[in-house]
């Protein structure tokens, strides 16, 4: 068995490697006119289903592109060419969430269509992306009304890490028993009292309110020119 402290050890060393590769791709991104999102949260949480409602509110503004991590399949990177995203499918083969090499393989040959966003859609899961800086400029931490306002407490890196929340499915409230008050309350420690943009990608409620508050902090993040 490992020791422990050998064990953070090598954790570091891989932390560490793995910040060092996202800036490379962070310093690609900005040096091409790329403003970045990591988007996380559980495995059915709404994320493709998100972007793809996004995508008409950002297009008047952005050339848009997605990288898409699962563990197997396209699918979710076919979901989204069908809604008009130029995507490209990152398959882990086990590993629970992306990291910034996978990003870096990958990054040519998605910049060969020109986005000025580059939406990266991480694996799903609550837990191991938190650790992992992508490059990107802001990531943004999901969660689907169906998985409960305890979410935050429970998993609280994420939502901690996260620049931005959004709390997806909300067509469903009247439905289940989600609280949304207790929800805010188990957010608010770990936000510094920001609350979660509310949004469905069903029936589009609360998307264009995400997608121009998103815009605007992206300008203002990544002013580029």
């Amino acid at each position: 068995m490992i020791p422990a402290n050998t064990r953070i050890e090598l954790r570091r060393r891989v932390l560490e490697e793995n910040d060092t590769i996202a800036e490379r791709v962070r310093s690609t991104l900005r040096s091409r006119g790329v403003r970045s999102l990591n988007i996380a949260g559980s495995p059915g949480a709404g994320k493709t289903a998100l972007i793809a409602a996004m995508a008409p509110h950002l297009k008047p503004h952005l050339r848009i592109a997605a990288l898409v991590g699962d563990v197997e399949t396209d699918h979710d990177a076919r979901r989204l060419e069908r809604a008009g995203i130029p995507a490209l499918q990152i398959e882990t083969h086990g590993a629970c969430h992306l990291d910034a090499a996978m990003t870096h393989d990958h990054l040519e040959r998605i910049l060969s269509h020109r986005p000025e966003l580059l939406i990266i859609e991480n694996v799903g899961n609550l837990v191991c992306p938190a650790s992992y800086d992508l490059g990107e400029d802001l990531m943004v931490a999901l969660l689907s009304v169906t998985e409960g306002e305890d979410k935050p407490a429970k998993y609280p890196a994420l939502f901690r890490a996260a620049h931005e929340v959004v709390l997806t499915k909300t067509d469903l409230l009247p439905h289940l028993p989600f609280d949304v008050p207790t929800f805010d309350r188990n957010l608010a420690p770990l936000r510094s009292g920001d609350r979660a943009h509310h949004t469905s990608a069903q029936t589009g409620g609360g998307v264009t309110e995400w997608v121009d508050h998103l815009l605007e902090r992206l300008l203002q993040r990544n002013p580029l020119n």
